[in-house]
């Protein structure tokens, strides 16, 4: 299928209008004022689908965060492919927002602002259109592969009901295409072929039984900020490096493969600062910037309160002391190992003078995943790309998020393609979120191209 002939089909100022009326719909993920949205915003997914031609399409609701499920299978004997991805989205404060309202969304200077635009509701729409485009060029009534499509309502809050849907409706495929992920650059697509696993806690540090004015107390008075910002401190050696006993010794270092795959992206520090926005580089020492992000493990502090964060302080020594920690693990790590490292280090390492409680998320955990080396699908999702972006070389990235990558995986059994449409400037889970349409029509335009070739190779597992 030429590449030309797959653009004719793609009507770029439909995509985008598509785009917009679905980020209108605040699909908040975890909120419950919003679960009236959520069920909206799968509704309008549904129709999507079925007006494409999806002659199986349903909501399915685990309680308040719907999700769609819809199947197209026939194609007897071609490779049954599971698309993943997610239309809840983060919460977002108007005020915050210098580009437009996060639910008002608006096309400015090539690309669509507002909450969701690129994670995850943008790769999704990239996928419809990328399917008609693909009958469209090829005449055909259906879809070369047969095609199950799973786009869940509860991404954002750690897709707590995949396991059990994915069970309840009998999902099984050859492969799934797990479209919540990264590409490099618009002029230099990379195929992302790795995921860090994802682990989350909550940290409540107890000093004074309440509030107490400082000058009544301070000096012998525990202050549990103190003490929590003293923790915080100790969780990284000046080299960088996570100081829990034990955490790196199943990592490995990268092999040369992926070390070589990813000095041959173009990088500088310089475009790196840019397009990220994080205005300095850190992290462990003895790796490159792209090895810390996507193939060592790290710590992060999310957030950390006390006191009176906002308005005048009152000048007192607060009762408690909060933080969220993230743990993003690598392959050979497993979620409850780190887990109980945490615990032990924060036991052992943590002023005596006050208490605390430590709640580590391991229900929610996500392990990490690599894509198999030299599975055929890869090479065949790189003909895709090249196809689609018109790029003469496609890289290799990984992901330095989370996802339900490996559960997705254990529970069909098939290996899992990364494929996404969203870039490292997209600011996800910040405000003036935004995509390029550019991307997103070349990502349609490469999914377009995939199907035809995996049904081609005959390829099944």
């Amino acid at each position: 299928m030429r590449r030309d002939t797959v653009r004719e089909h793609l009507d770029t100022d439909r995509l985008v209008a598509d785009l917009v009326d679905w980020i209108r719909l605040p699909s908040v993920a975890g909120v419950p004022d919003r679960a009236g949205d959520l069920t909206r915003s799968a509704r309008w997914l549904a129709g999507a689908l079925r007006e494409t031609g999806f002659p199986d399409v349903t909501v399915a609701d685990p309680g308040g965060a719907p999700a769609v499920i819809a199947r197209w299978c026939a194609a007897p004997g071609a490779p049954t492919v599971l698309v993943y991805s997610h239309h809840d989205v983060r919460a977002a404060e108007d005020e915050e927002w210098e580009e437009t309202r996060p639910f008002a969304p608006v096309l400015r200077d090539g690309f669509v602002y507002g909450r969701g635009a690129s994670d995850a509701k943008g790769q999704v729409v990239a996928h419809l259109w990328g399917l008609r485009a693909h009958l469209a060029a090829t005449g055909r009534s259906v879809p070369a592969v047969n095609l199950i499509w799973f786009i869940e309502g509860e991404e954002e809050t750690g897709s707590a009901h995949l396991a059990e849907l994915l069970d309840e409706h009998r999902i099984e495929a050859d492969l799934v295409v797990y479209s919540d992920t990264l590409l490099w650059h618009r002029d230099h697509p990379a195929i992302c072929v790795s995921m860090r696993g994802g682990l989350n806690a909550s940290l409540q540090v107890y000093g004074p039984r309440r509030d107490v004015h400082s000058g009544a107390v301070s000096g012998p008075a525990p202050n549990p900020l103190v003490a929590l910002s003293r923790l915080i401190a100790r969780l990284h050696d000046d080299k960088g490096r996570v100081t829990l006993p034990g955490f790196y010794d199943a990592v490995t270092e990268p092999t040369e493969r992926t070390r070589a795959a990813l000095a041959a992206l173009p990088y500088s520090d310089e475009d790196w600062l840019a397009r990220s926005e994080t205005r300095s580089i850190g992290g462990e020492e003895g790796f490159t910037v792209l090895e810390r992000l996507w193939a060592r493990p790290v710590v992060e502090v999310l957030t950390a309160a006390a006191g009176d964060p906002y308005g005048p302080a009152r000048g007192a020594v607060p009762a408690v002391a909060s933080a969220s920690i993230t743990i993003r693990t690598v392959p050979e790590q497993t979620s409850a190992e780190v887990a109980e490292q945490l615990r032990r280090w924060v036991r052992e390492t943590i002023d005596d003078g006050v208490e605390y409680e430590l709640s580590v998320s391991e229900e929610l955990a996500q392990e990490p995943y690599r894509t198999p080396d030299d599975h055929p699908a890869v090479a065949l999702l790189d003909a895709a790309v090249r196809d689609g972006f018109g790029a003469a070389v496609v890289g290799r990235m990984g992901n330095a998020g989370g996802g339900p990558a490996d559960l997705l995986s254990r529970a069909t059994g098939a290996p899992v393609l990364f494929f996404g449409t969203g870039l490292p400037e997209d600011r996800w889970h910040d405000s003036d979120e935004r995509v390029s349409v550019d991307v997103l029509v070349a990502g349609a335009a490469t999914l377009a191209s995939l199907w035809g070739r995996l049904a081609e190779a005959q390829w099944s597992r």
